[in-house]
């Protein structure tokens, strides 16, 4: 019997103590090659019905260093998700990453899988020359798409 995106999604988060909440919407991820696996990301994500939630570009404290920044990030993301009606992170269907330091994508995708664990966002990963704020290592915006069917 094939179970579905949510039905993993829910069984895994309730093995989770309930932290992953699959998205209120219809959501499918075409990944089907081991270097979308390797890197944390979907060639495709297909959804159906829901509201278009555009995220802008978010960003951690200067203070911390680029992990720390990463998961305030992602944090800030879910409280946005969240708050405009979504189940938070497992609603973003796809992100923009833009890093100074080429060096730390592979420290992105080992978070990124952490995070998300399966049906990864579909995803861009930009090396810049720097930011608005000295300090910044990284911004994500994206998208997610909450309710619906």
């Amino acid at each position: 019997m094939a179970l579905s995106i949510r039905a993993i999604l829910l069984i895994v988060g309730a093995s989770l103590g309930g932290t992953l909440a699959a998205p209120a919407f219809a959501k499918e991820c075409y990944a089907p090659d081991a270097r979308a696996q390797e890197r944390a990301f979907s060639r495709a994500v297909i959804t159906e019905g829901g509201k278009t939630v555009w995220l802008g570009g978010q960003t951690g404290s200067p203070e911390k260093n680029f992990e720390g920044q990463v998961r305030e990030i992602f944090a800030e993301l879910d409280k946005t998700i969240k708050a405009v009606g979504g189940a938070g992170l497992p609603d973003m269907v796809t992100m923009t990453v833009f890093i100074n330091d080429v060096r730390l994508g592979d420290r992105l995708t080992e978070i990124r899988k952490e995070i998300f664990k399966q049906c990864f966002p579909g995803s861009a990963l930009i090396t810049v020359t720097g930011f608005a704020r000295p300090g910044i290592l990284i911004e994500i915006q994206g998208m997610a798409v909450i309710g619906g069917k």
